[in-house]
């Protein structure tokens, strides 16, 4: 029992025992109790009676006075939650455990003493009320506001409470008063699950859930998969937002709508998806936008070309740059191939000093790990002045006493000036690819395009007039071309053995002797000769049955002299030699 009921029980003994020792009597220390469900209630009864008697039997019941009356310890309502003790047989105590709301109720103190009809029952009773918690909160706030929560109860506990509070199941220890909690200003931490009890109670109040309303905050993106994306794959993103209520997503690649829900998907991804993607949350408090998160979409090479550094011609003796682009993820490996070889790898191939050689036709070869893919090919035309220029015989010896030569060059553009000098003179002799040579003399030739120009080696050309022919002497000096003469030498001697039975003083010589004497013009005295001249060596020309002429070659410098017997003659060797 506590202080506070036991004090009230003294007073009433003080004044029974001065003013009432001989009355009958059942009074009690409270006529109103609340307690609390769950909880235990102790109820006290105070008895008086003359000197002489005794009680016999004390109990409590719920009965009304005209009703037989029932013990509660042995109604199956209250069983096993009934019991009874006293102090000095004066004091009777009925503590009634676990209480119920349908436990609340009047309850009487009944005595029974040992005199006929000495029964006595307190006619006021113990009024009991038993109640529950409940949690009185606004159903929804806003953050920043202040918030009460009261922890309420049908009647006035009767004994002293402490109050306790929870959320989420979980003891809080601030703004409590009473049975009050503050929470000011309301966070949105403090959204959740709210219940009150008493301490020393087991109860605890059904729960309320306080709901705190706020704009998004820190939207969040997820990419599925998160590994890597290769173009063709199924991608999902998906926001997640902090709000209250539940926001409006708005998905946004760069700066450009592109969809809306949490979840946004991409079923066959390709290239142009790869950027930056954000999505922003709102409600009614507000909006917020993600940190961006970037889309990578891994793919094969295509669009691969080739750029040349120049865009104007490229002239032999430049740098030159080739540069191969290509769209990859990730960034290609590039090879380079000239025609079907391989010549450099890497983004850039260049060439310090471009020479003639280097034309040709050009292309790159960009891979990584999902495929390769060749560019079309550039043609490099490297423009370079003439080289190699050759002058080479060609026409007729005809009786206009005059050799045609050619002049011809190697060069890019093709050379399409072409100048004739003669040695010893300042002046041009002619211009043009062809020039006929009309006199005696060493003649070269100057090839020019716009890069330059080149002389070529010089050609010596002799001549000699005969009575009503010619005879040209012909000097081709080194770079000229080879005049085959052999050949033809071997026909006429052989024409002339065949021709006539003798040949005067030399008729019996032996010719495989003699074979060069007899061709000695100083042995001749007659100025109707040709004299045909080479510089360049002649490969040996083999005669049938001939063996001494196997093997045998022609000397840098051959002089044969033709005993010509006619006009006819002439011009038939000279036709053979061209």
């Amino acid at each position: 029992m506590s202080v506070r009921t036991a004090l009230p029980l003294m007073i009433l003994l003080m004044i029974h025992g001065v003013y009432g020792q001989y009355d009958w009597g059942v009074t009690y220390s409270h006529s109103y109790m609340c307690a609390l469900k769950d909880s235990s209630v102790t109820m006290t009864c105070f008895c008086t009676f003359p000197p002489g008697y005794w009680i016999l039997n004390v109990f409590w019941t719920k009965t009304p006075v005209h009703i037989e009356p029932l013990d509660l310890s042995n109604d199956p309502e209250y069983s096993r939650r009934v019991y009874y003790w006293d102090d000095l047989h004066q004091y009777f105590h009925f503590q009634l455990s676990r209480v119920t709301l349908t436990d609340s109720n009047l309850y009487y103190c009944r005595i029974t003493t040992n005199v006929a009809h000495g029964n006595w029952i307190g006619d006021s009773g113990v009024l009991l009320a038993v109640t529950d918690l409940q949690v009185e909160s606004p159903e929804r706030v806003t953050e920043g506001d202040s918030v009460r929560l009261t922890c309420k109860s049908s009647c006035t506990l009767t004994d002293r409470s402490t109050f306790i509070w929870f959320r989420n199941s979980q003891p809080l220890t601030t703004g409590i008063v009473e049975n009050k909690l503050d929470l000011w200003p309301v966070r949105r931490e403090d959204a959740g699950s709210y219940s009150c009890s008493v301490y020393g109670h087991s109860y605890i109040s059904p729960v309320v859930y306080l709901s705190v309303t706020y704009a998004p905050v820190n939207p969040v993106i997820s990419i599925s998969p998160s590994g890597e994306i290769v173009e063709g794959d199924s991608v999902t993103l998906n926001c997640s937002s902090d709000s209250n209520p539940p926001a409006e997503i708005n998905w946004f690649k760069g700066g450009t709508f592109v969809g809306s829900q949490r979840i946004y998907s991409i079923s066959k991804i390709s290239s142009d998806h790869s950027g930056e993607y954000k999505c922003k949350s709102r409600n009614k408090h507000g909006e917020k936008l993600s940190n961006a998160v970037t889309l990578n979409v891994m793919y094969s090479p295509r669009s691969v070309s080739v750029s040349i550094s120049s865009s104007g011609e490229i002239v032999e003796g430049d740098s030159m740059t080739l540069i191969c682009s290509s769209d990859s993820n990730p960034p290609a490996e590039i090879i380079w191939f000239k025609g079907g070889t391989f010549v450099g790898s890497g983004r850039i191939y260049s060439i310090s000093k471009i020479s003639s050689d280097h034309s040709g036709e050009y292309k790159c070869k960009a891979r990584n790990k999902y495929g390769e893919k060749y560019s079309d090919t550039v043609t490099l035309s490297v423009m370079y002045p003439p080289k190699n220029v050759l002058v080479s015989v060609s026409g007729e010896i005809t009786e206009s006493d005059s050799v045609t030569l050619t002049c011809s060059s190697d060069s890019n553009p093709p050379a399409l000036n072409f100048i004739w000098f003669k040695e010893d003179e300042s002046s041009s002799v002619g211009s043009g690819q062809s020039f006929s040579a009309l006199q005696s003399g060493r003649f070269y030739c100057e090839a020019h395009n716009q890069h330059g120009s080149q002389r070529s080696d010089a050609v010596t050309v002799t001549g000699h007039r005969g009575a009503g022919w010619n005879v040209t002497e012909i000097t081709v000096a080194s770079g000229g071309v080879f005049i085959i003469i052999v050949i033809i030498i071997i026909l006429f001697i052989k024409k002339m053995m065949n021709r006539r039975p003798a040949i005067h003083e030399y008729e019996n010589d032996d010719l495989r002797v003699n074979k060069y004497m007899a061709l000695e013009p100083r042995s001749r005295s007659s100025d109707q000769y040709n004299t045909l001249t080479t510089v360049h060596p002649r490969p040996a020309v083999h005669q049938s049955g001939s063996s001494e002429y196997e093997n045998q070659s022609v000397s840098s410098s051959l002089n044969v002299s033709l005993n010509i017997t006619n006009k006819e003659e002439t011009s038939s060797i000279l036709d053979n030699r061209y």
